[in-house]
């Protein structure tokens, strides 16, 4: 008889005795038992740490770019970022959703599914990369045309994206493998190999840029490079590491029920990413609308927005394998006791960001914006002033994303997603005109707000449906 998200199947080997167990001469935590609070922390800190070190691949160019070519160099960069982070949020989205998958036959004990989910999703997954890569490469000039891009920006963003295209095949690699390992309990390989490419990306970014000098063109050869770096570095490890999860001959062929249950998680969380960071890109093209030093402005400050609220977004997808192992387990009781602990952390958490950024927006912008350059740190000392007083919006936002997917209720991420990012569309296209780009920052929260509201009010209503006794 098949078996269901809950049955109770006999414990892998990694997972005989205690919490912290060893596999392959790399730890690998159990998060079905141990005490809650420091089981997750144990395990997100190291996610936390190499999700930081992602961010500096963008974040040097930005760094380097702004501080040495110029506001319009600074722009064209920034603008790129956004359009990537949804293109990636793509093969991210599938990702996550395969790895709340793996997640759940680790806390089962199911190896031969474990393997056969693992061969499925990346072929899945690669094939959807593949076909995304040759799309933009195809539409670069439509997109920017979309994105309102100013004419002396133009030129210089494009440049960037056609070398930073080249990269979307490396980070599928590394999100695809850094999803796998973390859904086995392992978060600390991922962040070795970023902490690696990161250290490398802004070594050839100050080579590319200042010595050569190649210009917007060098960070994104640089950028691409140490992703290749990360992303292969991390396959190979994971094939020769952990003999356990290579898929056997059989298993290389595609599987129709496997596929069936992969696509149900993984394309709805795909389609969530997708959602949010198409919202975002929508926004991005509105603040084009408004020249060259807004769009500065938002470049920078969106940095550090990545930046202060990046922690709570990897604690909401550590959460998500908290819940989805303890979920295989059918320990549904210590899920409870982990939605109540995750909160407190989460707000205590963001309460401390929220002060900071707001105490020190203008010297954190100058990080990226000469001091010459008032108008840019004006507009966005702005910005940050609006959304920073609530980050314990989008923290919140963040666990109910990952309790949704672990407990295979995708669907509702994407209802989220829509109200948080429908409701920022519209409000800041609406607010534009009347009260100017301080409409669009004011949209923001808003629209984390009445997600959060609804998110929390059908887990009241649906708890003893979505976690039972």
């Amino acid at each position: 008889m098949k078996k269901t998200s809950l049955d109770k199947s006999p414990r892998c080997p990694y997972h005989q005795g205690s919490a912290f167990e060893k596999g392959s001469g790399v730890l690998y935590r159990d998060l079905t038992r141990g005490n809650i609070t420091k089981t997750i922390l144990l395990f997100v800190l190291p996610m936390i740490a190499g999700n930081l070190l992602q961010q500096c691949y963008n974040i040097a160019d930005t760094l380097i770019v702004g501080q040495f070519l110029g506001s319009n160099a600074l722009a064209a960069v920034g603008s790129a970022y956004t359009l990537m982070t949804f293109l990636t949020s793509v093969q991210l989205g599938l990702s996550m959703g395969a790895g709340a998958l793996f997640s759940i036959f680790q806390g089962q004990g199911d190896r031969e599914r474990l393997r056969l989910s693992v061969s499925n999703a990346f072929f899945l997954i690669l094939a959807i990369t593949l076909l995304l890569n040759l799309a933009v490469y195809l539409w670069t000039d439509p997109i920017l045309a979309f994105l309102n891009v100013p004419g002396e920006v133009y030129g210089l963003m494009r440049e960037y994206l056609v070398v930073i295209f080249a990269g979307i095949a490396a980070t599928f690699l590394y999100n695809f493998f850094s999803c796998l390992l973390r859904s086995m309990g392992n978060s600390t390989v991922p962040l070795v190999f970023l902490a690696v490419s990161a250290v490398l990306n802004i070594g050839l970014d100050l080579f590319l840029v200042l010595v050569i000098p190649w210009g917007v063109a060098g960070a994104a050869i640089a950028t691409v490079i140490s992703q290749y770096v990360s992303g292969v570095g991390i396959a190979v490890y994971t094939l020769v590491k952990r003999p356990d999860l290579r898929p056997t001959r059989a298993q290389l062929r595609p599987d129709p029920v496997m596929l069936r249950e992969i696509c149900s998680l993984s394309l709805l969380t795909c389609v969530q990413q997708s959602i949010m960071n198409f919202g975002i890109l929508l926004v991005q093209g509105l603040v084009n609308s408004f020249g060259p030093v807004i769009m500065a402005a938002f470049a920078a400050a969106v940095k550090i927005d990545s930046f202060a609220y990046m922690p709570v977004q990897d604690f909401g997808n550590g959460f998500s394998t908290f819940v989805a192992q303890n979920y295989g387990a059918g320990k549904t009781d210590r899920i409870r006791r982990g939605i109540r602990q995750a909160a407190l952390l989460t707000f205590g958490f963001c309460a401390v960001v929220s002060t900071v950024v707001i105490a020190f927006a203008r010297p954190l912008l100058m990080i990226f914006v000469q001091p010459q350059e008032t108008e840019i740190l004006d507009a966005g000392v702005g910005y940050l002033w609006v959304v920073a007083l609530f980050y314990w919006g989008i923290g919140l936002l963040f666990l109910l994303y990952g309790l949704y997917r672990a407990v295979k209720r995708p669907g509702m991420s994407v209802v989220l997603t829509v109200i948080s990012l429908g409701t920022r569309v519209a409000l800041a296209y609406l607010l534009a005109g009347p009260v100017g780009v301080t409409g669009i920052w004011a949209a923001i929260p808003i629209g984390w707000v009445l997600a959060d509201t609804a998110g929390v009010a059908y887990f009241l209503k649906n708890r003893k449906r979505l976690l039972p006794s």
